[in-house]
């Protein structure tokens, strides 16, 4: 492996995210060496033994002297992670995260990092599953799929290639944004497709004969909550992080529901394919430009 871009890559979370980040990277051979950082030692050492890490470690001064570290965790984790490696950060270290929300995470990292700030390079993979931890991980997660990066202004030119350039090797698509953005547009088409997924299940399971509609539940259920086996504590965290866009979005689906509510009151049957057909014709246009 002596052309390998990183001698190590330590990733702080070894779980769905990370491990497949170290499995694209092993994949690619561009890491020596891969060293998973976390607080669980029984999933670290689940890591080792599927071969996702080389090394497992507990203590964040792991993090000295390495190239590249991913933290890995959910959002809610990330301030204690930043603090705890703060002091064991070395000048040439860049660091990176794969959190769903951008705000929070860079407002965390000035605070945390201080004058290592400029060494954080925000990001976000798109390309979660419903299973989450590190049996879940593989090398192709990332295969042309987008990763959005949101850099600070003090980022070095250079700190921002790595990050990329790391991502790349893994097979994905590189997108850039500024965190408000980034968060105002995963309000709409990640994190309240979430939220809205949890609630229905949870409102059949409530419902008083919830066994028997979960007996009936079919293929548009099993579509449509998908998603509702995704990972409660990161999901929780997301949403609480991200509640001021979220917020705005459920808002604005409340209404549109009120409008269907009114429509189905009045047996409009018109309205109703009217709204129907508008939806079909964009999921369909957006599908198009999937492929």
């Amino acid at each position: 492996m002596a052309g390998a871009r990183f001698n190590t890559v330590v990733i702080f979370g070894v779980g769905l995210i990370g491990g497949s980040f170290a499995l694209g990277l092993k994949a690619a051979g561009a890491a020596k060496k891969v060293i998973g950082l976390g607080r669980n030692p029984a999933n670290l050492a689940h890591a080792l033994e599927l071969g996702v890490i080389d090394a497992a470690s507990t203590d964040p001064s792991v993090v000295a002297g390495a190239d590249l570290v991913l933290i890995a965790t959910p959002v809610g984790q990330m301030g204690a992670v930043l603090r705890a490696i703060a002091p064991h950060l070395t000048p040439r270290t860049v660091v990176t995260d794969g959190g769903s929300t951008k705000q929070d995470v860079v407002a965390l990292a000035y605070r945390m990092l201080k004058g290592r700030a400029a060494q954080f390079v925000p990001g976000h993979p798109i390309a979660g599953a419903e299973h989450s931890g590190v049996a879940a991980a593989r090398a192709d997660l990332y295969q042309k799929r987008k990763i959005v990066l949101t850099p600070l202004p003090e980022n070095s030119a250079r700190s921002v290639r790595r990050v990329r350039a790391a991502w790349k090797l893994c097979g994905a698509r590189l997108y850039q944004m500024q965190p408000a953005e980034h968060d105002r547009v995963f309000a709409a088409v990640s994190h309240l497709p979430h939220l809205l997924s949890f609630a229905l299940v949870d409102q059949v399971a409530r419902h008083p004969n919830g066994k028997q509609l979960f007996d009936y539940a079919a293929g548009g259920f099993r579509d449509f909550t998908r998603i509702a086996s995704s990972h409660p504590e990161m999901w929780r965290d997301i949403c609480v992080a991200n509640r001021k866009a979220l917020l705005t979005e459920l808002a604005g689906y409340q209404r549109e529901l009120a409008e269907v509510k009114q429509l189905l009151r009045k047996g409009d049957a018109a309205g109703l394919e009217q709204v129907f057909a508008r939806a079909r014709a964009a999921r369909g246009k957006w599908l198009k430009k999937q492929q």
